[in-house]
């Protein structure tokens, strides 16, 4: 019996390591592109998970890591206010998580989609993929990210950087079984490949690193305006969590809407995304990726989970191991971000076209176009540190234009609580 049950952990461990593959490639590039610790992440990225497994009591089989939709308003909170103050602002974006965990306690999920809808969310997330894009472009061209300066010589730039989107988009679209499911690791793993024979990456820093060390913890730092920048970006992932609870109850067969409750899965997004605010991380998201490993798996124990979380905040006190993620250079990331952003974009237009939101129809078209244009247009309301901008702008905007303007009961989707 005792041999079983140590063979069965063992199991749920070599489970767990898988999922934590899976998901590795987007965990550790969003820290990287936004200057944060990759070893902080990886903690912080396990805590969340357990936080969020301890809230769920334990039932719904998902990995929470770094969310992409935050990294144009860190970086652009960073660039204004530094990394503490942007720090103490995810931190409250984590509270709106809270907040909207508590109303759907009391109003339940139907209250999401009025205040929500299709015609909103669609044009924030593609205003998140299509402002980034920029970023995109100018890293795989072996610039930095605002393009303020050459890292890499252009031609050797694009010969790192093109080898690495193609490996990964041929990977995503004809790949068999969980090579399907890590094409962002194998780009990277081609890219630093070439990048090593073509002398871009520097070896001193992992020679220099320990073996054993602390991850890179900081501090946030309370800053009114940092808040008041990052508290409506948390609108779109939230969107995103509900969706990816929906796809993994698919998968697993259950409700998880209903039990353990929206209401519990958001709470614990937002705890986990607060607590790796507190602690240098990037906030925190339910991973698609491993929904999808769940799927080819059909391994449903949230268990598994768990032990992912665990081998990732091990991996977090490996200096050398962070030393190897940092030293990835810039045009392999910029080569599979050109992919990712551009997905993320699409995201949001499928969520028109799925929920048949009408843009022929005035109010829609109103708030279509206009939640694009602030969103990536570089629109500023506001000066001084009191200001809203970017994700956080268009967002509030669109929530805006969708309750002052006329005629909006008939072109929203479906209540959640119908889905259900």
């Amino acid at each position: 019996m005792q041999d079983q049950m140590q063979d069965a952990t063992w199991r749920q461990a070599l489970a767990g390591s898988q999922m934590l593959f899976v998901a590795f490639g987007a965990l550790v590039l969003m820290p990287l592109i936004t200057g944060m610790d990759p070893n902080v992440a990886l903690f912080t990225a396990g805590l969340g998970t357990l936080i969020f497994q301890l809230v769920t009591k334990n039932q719904v089989p998902v990995f929470l890591a770094s969310s992409f939709a935050f990294i144009a308003p860190i970086l652009a909170a960073k660039a204004d206010f530094g990394l503490p103050a942007t720090l103490g602002g995810l931190v409250a974006a984590g509270l709106v998580y809270m907040l909207l965990a508590g109303a759907v306690r009391i109003k339940g999920t139907g209250f999401i989609d009025r205040l929500l809808p299709p015609v909103v969310i669609g044009p924030v997330i593609m205003s998140i993929g299509l402002g980034l894009a920029p970023v995109a472009a100018n890293m795989a061209m072996g610039k930095a990210g605002d393009g303020s300066a050459q890292l890499v010589p252009y031609d050797t730039a694009l010969m790192i950087s093109l080898p690495a989107l193609i490996t990964t988009l041929i990977v995503a679209v004809v790949g068999k079984g969980i090579f399907k499911l890590i094409p962002i690791l194998l780009g990277v793993a081609v890219g630093y490949s070439l990048a090593w024979v073509l002398g871009v990456i520097e070896f001193a820093p992992i020679a220099a690193a320990p073996w054993l060390a602390v991850p890179n913890f900081v501090a946030p730092e309370l800053n009114w305006s940092a808040i008041l920048f990052m508290l409506p970006v948390a609108i779109a992932p939230a969107i995103e969590h509900i969706g990816d609870v929906l796809a993994i109850g698919t998968v697993t067969g259950k409700n998880y809407l209903k039990k353990p409750g929206l209401h519990r899965t958001l709470l614990g997004d937002g705890l986990a995304t607060s607590a790796a605010g507190l602690l240098g991380g990037p906030p925190n998201t339910t991973y698609s990726e491993v929904t999808g490993a769940v799927m080819l798996t059909k391994n449903f124990n949230p268990k598994v989970m768990v032990w992912a979380a665990l081998i990732a905040m091990i991996l977090a006190f490996i200096g050398k191991f962070g030393a190897v993620l940092q030293s990835i250079p810039v045009p392999v990331m910029g080569g599979i971000l050109c992919l990712l952003f551009g997905s993320i974009a699409v995201v949001g237009l499928n969520t028109l076209i799925r929920h048949q939101v009408d843009l022929s129809e005035a109010r829609n078209l109103v708030v279509v176009a206009v939640t694009l244009v602030f969103g990536i247009g570089g629109m500023v309301i506001g000066a001084g540190d009191v200001s809203l901008k970017g994700i956080s702008l268009c967002g509030i905007v669109a929530i805006l234009l969708n309750l002052v303007l006329p005629g909006g009961d008939g072109w929203h989707n479906k209540r959640l609580s119908d889905d259900s």
